[in-house]
Parts: structure tokens; C-alpha cells; sequence
């Protein structure tokens, strides 16, 4: 990604000099950003399949196209409901572990805040780690009602915080 992205030590620093919170908009500049992602699925049987999903990224500017993570590991499977009769339903789970980058964990105990994370303080840093199950029930052909549960542990890389609990209800049209 290229475009006008502040480094979190360049905020941080700023923020220990002059003693106020971290401005990631102050340090803003050109740069161009790398990561790397990997994504692998196997289909185990006509109904359950596996995925596992890693990615990382430099870690060192700032988050402008999803969320503070620098490091992300993955692993769920997704099922069909054959085995109950219920052959258009689906049911999955997954585990999530995300980590911010040293420099952001920095940044944001300095008072910065990112896209999604940020609150004045990070003084006891860890990963972010979630288990997230869903069932999509099939009301009719092209219409789906899904229930989703989110457990999330120390949110926001905070081991100050959390546990939460997120709810989701979707429904779907397509005709």
C-alpha cells in the first residue's frame, strides 16, 4: 500500500517531548507499506472444510485499510448441515490471535489512537485472541437468517480489558 501513513515512533517520540498525546496526523508521510497473507483451505469431506489464515505486515505506520493487527493466525472450519438434515444450513467456528507491532503497542500507551484501538493508555499490552461461531440457517432458496457469537479476549491488545462478548444477527435476501 502507498500513500500518507504516520510512523507510530516518530508519533511516539513527538508525544514524549511534548508531553501530550500521541498525533499519528502529525507524523503523516509517504511511504509504502508491505505485508504478506496466506490462506489455506482443504475440503476434508463433501460437507466439513478447514481453513488457516496468516498474515503480518511491517508494523511500523500506521493502520489505514483495516485494523491495527501487524500479526494474525487463523484456523476454523465450516460444515453443512447433511448430517442433521438440514443440507442448506451451515455452521462454523474459527480462532483468532492477533498482536499490534512493539511500535504500536508503544504508540498507543502514549496516548495514540488507530482506526479501532485506542483508549490514552496501553500499559499492559498482550494478544487480542477470539473464538467466533456462527450458524446460517436457510429459510428458503436464497433467503438465510445467521446468528453469530464473538468471545473476545484482552480487546484491543489490552490485557486491561475485556473479556467481551459480541452478538450478530444477519439476515439475507437474494432473489
Amino acid at each position: 500500500m502507498h500513500g500518507n501513513m504516520g510512523e507510530y515512533d516518530r508519533a511516539t517520540a513527538v508525544a514524549q517531548r511534548t508531553g501530550e498525546p500521541a498525533d499519528i496526523a502529525a507524523v503523516r508521510s509517504h511511504h509504502t507499506k508491505f505485508g504478506v497473507a496466506l490462506n489455506l483451505q482443504q475440503q476434508l469431506t463433501s460437507d466439513i472444510g478447514l481453513f488457516v489464515r496468516l498474515s503480518a505486515d511491517q508494523g511500523q505506520y500506521e493502520a489505514v485499510e483495516f485494523t491495527d493487527v501487524s500479526r494474525s493466525y487463523a484456523l476454523g472450519f465450516s460444515m453443512t448441515g447433511v448430517r442433521w438434515n438440514r443440507p442448506d444450513d451451515n455452521f462454523g467456528a474459527g480462532v483468532v490471535v492477533n498482536r499490534a507491532s512493539g511500535d504500536a503497542e508503544r504508540f498507543f500507551d502514549a496516548g495514540g489512537l488507530g482506526i479501532l484501538v485506542g483508549d490514552g493508555q496501553l500499559p499492559h499490552p498482550g494478544l487480542e485472541k477470539l473464538l467466533e461461531t456462527y450458524y446460517s440457517f436457510s429459510l428458503s432458496p436464497g433467503v438465510r437468517l445467521s446468528f453469530d457469537y464473538q468471545f473476545i479476549g484482552h480487546p484491543a491488545y489490552n490485557r486491561d480489558r475485556g473479556p467481551a462478548s459480541v452478538f450478530g444477527l444477519r439476515f439475507h435476501a437474494q432473489f
